[in-house]
């Protein structure tokens, strides 16, 4: 049964909206009215069919034309006029909920929380291809899910990274749920907490006792939403579980891995590594074959990324964490006296537990500010008594050159704790930055 009904509406022409275009021409419908806030690109349009587009102000008003509506991840679906649409006899659905409907696949590994999704869908794909098990990531990362249906087999395994944006309306859980560490995220676009949660809750609340359920143990809110599955759970963490991390060593079924063995650094990645070994094993794969993949998995870039050494200082680049407990994550792992780089655009992020966390950090030396946030983090390291040296700096190379005095034998964690937004376009172009300040040292 066809998962949509023409006219069909795609709200938000992003990537992904231009992605389900592709997908409705793809299985012949002509009837596509596209809505959007901001100007449409003409030649991102088919010459062959005319497509109504509404944008500006009121480009809800497209609605009006629609039958089906496929919502990209960003749009709030909880708006009212989203809401009348509904009530009105519309069906509003999603690139995920269309892609559960009409894949063939008969594994689908989805993969939420708030910090590490990239990580381990990437470690997962990197487990399955070393064994040779046909596998793709699509969803928040990879490719977007529509996508997927190109190439799709019954064989192949599909490996959804989930954001709570997406997981939001679903109402089909994957046949193997992975639920990492779950905090509070995207409370700009969530009206609160408790919705961020429950949406998290999805991914699991639909699955069968034939599924598997994999989640973080050492999280609260992890642990409440793996208990609202039917399927088989397997934990993984600290303490006894399926999958247990003891210092710097993980061990899955009597195997075992040390991080000094492995291609990447830092101690919370053991805990990525865990999740990606479970979800495997919820496969057939055993817990040896996945830790010795693993050994040769090498980081996301700007997920604390190693650039290497020069003139007896270590470089890190961790520009993707954009949230104080990504780099609190990340200075955990330092093994060497540090200076840091803080900063970037506001969301009214808590720092208080990351300004109470560096207290405690012997290894840190020296810490720089940048961003709309510079002020406020400085603020909250001297009101937690942090005693190092500390300086405000208008961009990335002032703060850059101040942090290279940590000397000899030292390191130098780029590790934002927020958005980029101001200095940066996004977390990749400040990332690259960071990169070309080292790569232009000796």
């Amino acid at each position: 049964m066809q998962s949509v009904v023409a006219p069909v509406g795609i709200l938000g022409f992003g990537v992904e909206g231009q992605s389900s275009l592709q997908y409705l021409l793809s299985i012949g419908i002509k009837e596509i009215v596209i809505m959007d806030k901001n100007p449409i690109d003409p030649q991102l349009l088919p010459k062959e069919i005319e497509i109504k587009t509404f944008t500006g102000e009121h480009y809800l008003d497209g609605l009006k034309e629609c039958v089906t509506v496929i919502r990209s991840a960003g749009v709030y679906p909880m708006l009212p006029e989203l809401l009348k649409f509904q009530m009105n006899g519309g069906l509003l659905t999603s690139q995920i909920e269309i892609y559960f409907q009409e894949t063939k696949a008969k594994k689908i590994i989805g993969v939420t929380g708030t910090l590490g999704k990239g990580s381990v869908v990437s470690m997962i794909a990197h487990i399955l291809k070393s064994v040779n098990k046909p596998c793709e990531i699509g969803g928040n990362f990879g490719i977007p899910a529509l996508d997927l249906l190109k190439t799709d087999s019954p064989d192949r395994v599909s490996i959804l990274e989930l954001s709570s944006f997406q997981l939001m309306t679903l109402s089909i859980s994957p046949s193997i749920a992975v639920v990492l560490r779950v905090t509070s995220e995207h409370l700009d676009w969530h009206h609160s907490v408790e919705e961020y949660r429950d949406a998290k809750a999805n991914l699991v609340r639909y699955q069968k006792k034939s599924d598997c359920c994999i989640y973080l143990q050492d999280s609260v809110h992890a642990t409440a939403i793996a208990k609202q599955t039917k399927a088989l759970t397997l934990s993984f963490g600290h303490g006894a579980c399926d999958a247990c991390v003891e210092g710097e060593t993980l061990s899955v079924s009597g195997h075992k891995l040390n991080l000094s063995e492995c291609k990447i650094r830092g101690v919370y990645q053991l805990e990525n590594m865990a999740a990606a070994a479970l979800a495997c094993k919820a496969l057939g794969i055993f817990g040896g074959e996945s830790l010795q993949a693993l050994k040769s998995y090498e980081p996301l870039r700007f997920r604390m990324q190693y650039k290497g050494e020069k003139a007896g200082i270590e470089f890190y680049n961790d520009s993707y964490a954009t949230r104080p407990d990504a780099t609190i994550a990340a200075a955990k792992s330092m093994k060497r006296p540090f200076s840091l780089i803080l900063g970037g655009s506001e969301k009214n992020a808590d720092f208080m537990e990351l300004a109470s966390f560096l207290t405690s950090l012997p290894l840190l030396k020296k810490v720089a500010f940048i961003g709309d946030t510079a002020n406020r983090l400085e603020q909250a390291l001297l009101e937690a008594g942090v005693s190092v040296p500390m300086k405000i700096f208008p961009n990335l190379d002032e703060a850059f050159s101040y942090a290279l005095q940590i000397g000899e034998g030292g390191a130098l964690l780029f590790s934002p704790a927020c958005a980029s937004f101001g200095l940066f376009k996004n977390y990749k172009v400040r990332g690259e930055a960071f990169d070309h300040l080292v790569d232009l040292l000796p």
